[in-house]
């Protein structure tokens, strides 16, 4: 990872010391990401004697961490014998897209009201970021991360972290088959493109043109499910 780009990251995400993170959210956040982006897929028994090694950390706070994966249906753990990443859910696919796009809507329209032009301001700095980054196939795991933390953006404008955490603890078999997708230039213009879209139109308090942005960019998220389900059978329930 691009150390620069890494460090801006951290700094857009914990404006203090005090929201510096601690070792069970590391672990959480790094395997979240390696789940999330299959790098561990679907099915994949997690050995905790191995983890506990590999982050250099105690048991407490690696079942901390796996304790939170559980709670975003990420992993299954079975008491005394293992812990499984869980299989990607079509039912729960659904579920999460609804939600997000019924908050996201809201959200969006929220801002459009008022200019905001503080959480236009950060949002295109996260996206700026987004795009110094996407010409590299080897940062696509940055990439993917800022443009999670791009909306959260749009959240914390409003004072709503804990509905993008909802959203973000229902995601999971979504981002999943998301990630299935190849990563094509088009694709990744289309993403930066859409992110501008709705940063322009909320600037310009434009409401309508911001939830139409916020629609186009989202609801492209379905169209692929049944098609990588037949072509993954494995990762599927």
């Amino acid at each position: 990872m691009n150390f620069s780009v890494n460090a801006a990251l951290d700094m857009l995400r914990y404006a203090t010391p005090r929201d510096r993170p601690t070792a069970a959210t590391r672990i959480y956040d790094d395997l979240r990401q390696k789940i999330l982006s299959l790098d561990i897929p679907p099915g994949t028994n997690l050995l905790r004697a191995e983890l506990a090694r590999e982050y250099d950390v105690s048991q407490t706070p690696l079942r901390d961490a796996l304790q939170r994966l559980e709670q975003d249906d990420l992993v299954l753990i079975y008491p005394q014998s293992r812990t499984l990443v869980t299989r990607i859910d079509l039912p729960k696919i659904h579920q999460a897209h609804f939600l997000r796009v019924a908050l996201e809507t809201e959200v969006v329209r929220r801002l459009a009201q008022r200019g905001a032009p503080e959480v236009v301001a950060r949002a295109r700095s996260v996206n700026e970021l987004q795009r110094s980054v996407a010409d590299d196939r080897d940062q696509l795991r940055v990439f993917q991360q800022l443009d999670e933390y791009f909306h959260r953006v749009l959240f914390e404008g409003l004072e709503q972290d804990d509905l993008h955490g909802l959203i973000r603890s229902r995601a999971g078999h979504l981002d999943r088959v998301r990630r299935l997708q190849v990563h094509s230039d088009a694709k990744i213009t289309n993403i930066l493109d859409g992110h501008q879209e709705m940063l322009d139109a909320i600037e310009a308090q434009d409401e309508t043109a911001a939830i139409a942005a916020l629609r186009a960019h989202l609801h492209k998220n379905l169209d692929w499910v049944e098609e990588f389900r037949t072509r993954f059978p494995d990762y599927f329930a």
